[in-house]
């Protein structure tokens, strides 16, 4: 059945290639991001590919009011929406807490967390109301350990893994299943935006090791939504096979 699917940060890394994989299996999409021109041409694309629907809405998840303007302007048919993917997220530097750029953090928290609040409040109620829907929060292995130097990252995504759990409590009288995928090591934008565009330096990341592919990570978002009606996966943990904690990777 042709579900109706809203993911946020689709521009790239996970976001895109969630996007990607709902559209081959014929949902209809509204995808969101902060980067117009790159959101437009992904809807073109995916309009192009698959002869879906999809509605793009370019704002900035860190301003409440952008974030409701935009949700709130949907019409009926397109607040019908069976799955919201919360997966605009970032990691902003690399500093121990006493060296930390506030800056950083404030993106980070604005972001990871309260973007995530923001979307989760407009789009719930509609669930609510149909008595449906499955809420999925792309966490992180760092939302389950804390590594150096990752404090206020870790911390944000610990919010995540707290607040899916709560989301999952409130909402389970509802029908309403609330999933987090938490990732670990991904070959994507997220080291180039940790380190200010240093690809040098993003790209040592991931050497000598195979990391997951953003395609990984859709996979397993893709195939939680599959699952009968009954059947609810709370909390996934993926990480690629050479990495066996957040801070052990066997590299080559």
């Amino acid at each position: 059945m042709k579900k109706l699917v809203c993911i946020t940060g689709a521009t790239s890394g996970f976001g895109k290639a969630i996007a990607f994989k709902f559209a081959a299996h014929g949902d209809n999409l509204i995808i969101t991001g902060r980067r117009k021109a790159l959101l437009d041409d992904l809807a073109k694309e995916l309009i192009l590919n698959y002869s879906i629907e999809v509605i793009p809405l370019s704002f900035d998840i860190r301003e409440r009011q952008e974030v409701e303007s935009a949700i709130s302007g949907l019409s009926e048919k397109w607040r019908c929406i069976d799955v919201l993917v919360n997966n605009a997220g970032l990691a902003a530097g690399l500093n121990p807490v006493h060296e930390g750029l506030i800056d950083d953090w404030e993106r980070m928290i604005d972001t990871n967390v309260k973007g995530l609040l923001y979307m989760t409040r407009m789009v719930a109620p509609w669930m609510v109301a149909r008595n449906q829907g499955h809420i999925i929060n792309i966490g992180s292995v760092a939302g389950k350990e804390v590594y150096p130097m990752g404090n206020v990252y870790c911390g944000s995504k610990f919010a995540v893994d707290a607040i899916t759990k709560g989301t999952r409590i409130d909402l389970v009288s509802h029908n309403i299943k609330v999933t987090q995928i938490a990732p670990g090591a991904a070959e994507t934008e997220f080291s180039l935006v940790r380190f200010n565009g240093d690809k040098e330096r993003a790209g040592n990341v991931y050497k000598g090791y195979q990391p997951l592919k953003a395609e990984d990570v859709a996979e397993v978002v893709y195939y939680v939504t599959t699952l009968p009606q009954h059947v609810n996966i709370n909390d996934l943990v993926l990480m690629p096979t050479a990495q066996a904690c957040a801070t052990i990777i066997h590299k080559k």
